[in-house]
């Protein structure tokens, strides 16, 4: 039986990879400082002989190690993801994303770790040259949260090169599904039904025609797994999204109707650091990892919106 580590395991999509991962007979450990995730995530999980959580931190040694201890995968999920704290504080965003994943590519080498799978980011391609966005679209990030993953990815392949460790980088676009966090940092899919839910207005900043590729958590767990047993895919880059352009407006009216209400959300000035357009390109994770896109939009919005409700 393989043991995997999941930085981030307690949190929004790492939850749902470690629910995926047990379900499919992995021993795994979790590594988690609890900012953001919670035990509540991974509470059907906790009685399980096979799940090993450790609270701690990417960015010490000693937490690594414990975590890596006869790991076969890591799965490297742990940041902050949230680009108007990474305006704020920026050294502390790169000490956590990009220290973070130096520690742990150091420790998964000395641990003779089989493979490294990172989860980078759309933000690393900044505002778009071209539409959709492929794997070799010029990176130019518009926020210190998009240049700490984008520094993140080079040690991934300069270890992969130079020492022979095998990662695979998946560039995740807007992840959305049960779960997300709902704090002011939480997805805009969050932020909107956690409003609605109370019969609030939705506030959108800018016009709203801004547009995301909004792909649903299990379909990225999905990318995930598939990363970490697909021959052939060791030192490559990967976008993991729909493939389908949708803006703000369009998200907010789909909401709105799954609610039933009759509200029109409130328009607020633009976010410094937001790009206007956003859509990938696929096609290089569908030839080589098999990837497919299985949750429609609308099914994901259902069954965020029964979740919300149901808490």
């Amino acid at each position: 039986m393989s043991r995997v580590l999941v930085t981030g395991g307690a949190g929004f999509i790492g939850s749902h990879l470690v629910g995926r991962l047990i379900s499919e007979g992995f021993e795994v450990n979790v590594l988690d400082d609890f900012s953001t995730g919670s035990l509540k995530n991974i509470k059907d999980h906790l009685d399980r002989p096979h799940l090993n959580v450790i609270k701690g931190d990417v960015r010490r040694r000693d937490d690594v190690r414990i975590a890596l201890k006869d790991v076969d995968y890591v799965f490297h999920l742990a940041a902050i993801a949230n680009i108007d704290i990474s305006m704020r504080r920026p050294k502390l965003v790169n000490d956590v994303n990009v220290f973070g994943t130096l520690n742990l590519l150091l420790e998964s080498l000395r641990f003779n770790v089989e493979r490294f799978i990172f989860t980078s980011s759309c933000a690393v391609y900044g505002e778009p040259v071209y539409l959709p966005i492929d794997e070799d679209h010029p990176t130019n990030p518009v926020s210190p949260y998009g240049v700490s993953k984008l520094s993140a990815e080079y040690y991934c392949r300069v270890f992969h090169k130079a020492y022979g460790l095998e990662t695979v980088i998946l560039r995740l676009f807007n992840v959305y599904g049960p779960r997300q966090e709902r704090s002011p940092y939480g997805g805009v899919i969050a932020k909107f039904i956690n409003a609605l839910r109370n019969g609030e207005t939705p506030v959108i900043f800018g016009d709203g025609e801004q547009t995301r590729d909004f792909i649903y958590v299990d379909d990225v767990v999905e990318a995930l797994i598939l990363a970490s047993k697909s021959d052939g895919c060791a030192g490559m880059t990967f976008n993991v999204g729909s493939g389908i352009e949708t803006s703000i407006n369009q998200l907010a009216e789909k909401l709105i109707k799954i609610f039933g209400l009759n509200i029109k959300p409130i328009h607020l000035e633009p976010r410094t650091g937001d790009v206007r357009r956003s859509r990938a390109n696929i096609n290089k994770a569908k030839e080589i990892l098999g990837f497919r896109v299985k949750t429609p939009m609308e099914v994901g919005l259902e069954k965020c919106a029964k979740e919300y409700l149901g808490n």
